[in-house]
């Protein structure tokens, strides 16, 4: 039994009045659907006001659902209200109806339960009182309701809260006023845009809540992320067969010089590892001493021949991976930051990011390699010279990318790798496109330089015939323009991505690459993943491998992250992943 004392007493300060000010106010709320009852006086007072119906869709979802939790409902009467609940949901969704309401107030009540009802079909709620019951328990399915930015679950007798709560990461109030809890689960460390943490009138833990008196609620949230346990990873991804044996010429099957192995990776700048930008994550999961050997055990793993990475810092590159890969698994290596680095002094430079490729110098030999810069490149035709919005738009982003022609040592056969790091801003899809349209044009000039250079194999001379793999983080999803481009080989010059800016014969005539053969991404025959960025905020595919058909197929590709991990976790990076 919990022998501490509840957070009031005679405390001071503006995190003690918040406290109280928060609780005051929770304590009044006594009364069935207080916050409704509020709001609906509120609306009828406010000029311009429109009153919502009681036959609207939702409003009779409200009703069923109320009357489902009742105390003294039966079961019967639940089944049939739930049903109705379903009913109504799918008529309203087939006549294409939208909620007009994000609030449910089930406060003041006297409930119980609350019915799975609730985290299945209300999972467009932003606001949910449920203060002022008689609960004991909250479900876990509850993290189902990610878009809450309000829980309000005071004065009922919970004597824990569930770590599924940790889920909730849009949350910026979390109100447990008037319980029976002595501690939190450091799962809530996640929610880092929590704003105010109600905890006035439970016997919590004399740290915590002289934490939240002194420093308040930010500083309770991030205490229980910086001491929260670091649970199992998930299982190793499995490598997952495209072609079946019979699909793959029997001489080829276990001859190593047919197979090449490339892996991609964005492996996030140490600069922009701040705990700003990634709240969720504990800080010491964010320092570069941890992430460089999470990453290098990552990478190492998969003893792939090409490995091309993004967003490396100069030093990191120079003080740390050049080194590292080269002693693990003798790669050597081409790097290039940033056009900016040009304009700084040696020291600032180190910080500036940009690309690399590894290559295994016991199979290849470098031929040759090239440094495309965009924000020079398009000055070199007249056509883009002639906007303005190749100055305004695309020279002032100073993406990069790097390109290697490797020999086999033992057969001879060439192949060109590019990797690049294409603008990340969705309101510069233009950028985009004219970046990958320049970088597809580049690829077929350095193809065509470095074919038939003395050399080069019978099998080299035809430009056809030159194995071409493109990496990269091209932040754009699979239905961008860029992805469009790639896949197909062409975009059209009125293409939605371009929008109405000018870039000449790109929006007259339309942006087509002329590499030898069609491009396909690793994972089109199996279909993308479903991401490869989680965060809080986004999760989608924003990196491909893309290789030429005529002369490469996908055998294998890397599989996805278990699913089981995925429901417990907010985002990356994390302890286990040191990327987003």
């Amino acid at each position: 039994m919990a022998t501490t004392t509840a957070i009031g007493g005679n405390g001071v300060g503006p995190h003690f009045d918040r406290q109280y000010s928060y609780a005051q106010r929770s304590r009044q709320s006594s009364s069935p659907h207080h916050h409704a009852r509020t709001a609906a006086l509120m609306a009828r007072t406010a000029p311009s006001c429109n009153p919502i119906t009681l036959t609207h869709p939702a409003q009779r979802l409200l009703q069923n659902d109320l009357s489902a939790n009742q105390p003294g409902a039966t079961s019967s009467g639940k089944a049939a209200a739930a049903e109705a609940i379903r009913q109504q949901r799918q008529q309203q969704q087939e006549q294409g109806e939208e909620y007009t309401w994000s609030t449910l107030d089930m406060g003041g009540m006297g409930l119980n339960n609350l019915s799975p009802v609730l985290t299945a079909d209300y999972l467009f709620l932003t606001v949910l009182y449920i203060n002022h019951n008689n609960l004991t328990r909250l479900p876990t399915s509850l993290s189902k309701l990610t878009q809450l930015t309000i829980l309000d679950v005071s004065s009922n007798q919970l004597t824990q809260i569930p770590a599924e709560l940790g889920l909730l990461v849009r949350l910026k109030e979390l109100l447990l006023f008037d319980n029976q809890l002595a501690n939190l689960p450091t799962e809530l460390g996640t929610l880092y845009q929590l704003e105010t943490l109600g905890l006035e009138g439970n016997p919590i833990s004399s740290d915590l809540s002289q934490l939240l008196l002194e420093e308040g609620s930010a500083a309770v949230i991030a205490n229980l992320r910086e001491n929260a346990e670091v649970g199992m990873p998930p299982p190793q991804r499995e490598m997952i067969r495209v072609l079946d044996d019979d699909e793959v010429d029997d001489d080829k099957k276990d001859d190593p010089a047919e197979k090449l192995s490339v892996l991609c990776y964005n492996v996030l700048c140490q600069k922009y590892a701040t705990t700003q930008a990634y709240g969720y994550t504990p800080s010491w999961a964010l320092g570069w001493d941890y992430r460089k050997e999470l990453l290098m055990t990552e990478i190492l793993r998969w003893n792939s021949d090409v490995v091309c990475l993004q967003e490396i810092e100069m030093s990191q590159f120079e003080d740390f991976f050049r080194d590292r890969f080269q002693e693990a698994g003798g790669y050597e290596s081409i790097f290039f930051p940033k056009s900016r680095a040009k304009t700084m002094t040696d020291e600032e430079r180190r910080s500036v990011d940009g690309c690399a490729i590894f290559y295994k110098a016991s199979r290849f030999k470098l031929v040759a390699h090239h440094l495309l810069e965009y924000s020079q490149k398009v000055l070199q035709r007249a056509d883009l010279k002639e906007s303005g919005d190749t100055f305004n738009r695309v020279m002032i982003k100073d993406n990069v990318a790097v390109m290697i022609m490797l020999q086999d040592k033992k057969t001879g056969l060439r192949v060109l790798v590019a990797n690049s790091h294409i603008h990340w801003d969705p309101q510069f899809a233009d950028v985009k496109l004219v970046q990958v349209g320049i970088l597809l044009e580049e690829i077929e000039r350095f193809t065509e330089k470095h074919t038939h250079e003395e050399g080069g194999s019978p099998a080299t001379k035809s430009s056809v015939s030159i194995p071409t793999v493109i990496c990269g983080d091209f932040n754009s999803t699979p239905d961008s323009g860029v992805y469009e481009l790639l896949a197909k080989g062409s975009v059209k010059q009125n293409h939605s991505d371009f929008g109405s800016h000018v870039y000449g014969k790109y929006t007259t005539e339309g942006l087509k690459h002329h590499l030898s053969s069609p491009l396909k991404s690793a994972y089109a025959s199996i279909g993308e993943l479903s991401f490869t960025n989680y965060t809080p905020r986004f999760r989608g595919v924003l990196d491909y491998i893309w290789y030429t058909t005529d002369t490469l197929d996908t055998v294998s590709v890397l599989g996805p992250i278990d699913q089981d991990y995925l429901d417990k976790v907010v985002g990356f990076p994390n302890p286990h992943f040191p990327s987003e």
